[in-house]
């Protein structure tokens, strides 16, 4: 799968599984490296999620404020 294209839960999940295989000693040397590689690019694109989502979430909120509403009191 490119990794463009992947969404947060699918990229989070697939890092959880090459950590779990790094720990239980699952990955060969000759692998390790590639491993970790794609494991950094995993961390990137989770980061970047989460930092997106975060953004997007303030925007929303200083919408609300502005317009008077409190973000976190029901209507």
């Amino acid at each position: 799968m490119e990794s463009s294209s992947l969404d947060y839960t699918v990229a989070f999940e697939e890092l959880q599984q090459i950590v779990n295989d790094i720990e239980l000693g699952e990955i060969s040397v000759d692998e390790l490296s590639d491993k970790v590689k794609r494991a950094a690019e995993l961390i990137r694109i989770c980061r970047n999620r989460l930092t997106t989502t975060e953004e997007d979430v303030n925007k929303i909120i200083k919408e609300l404020d502005a317009a008077g509403r409190d973000p976190f009191q029901e209507s």
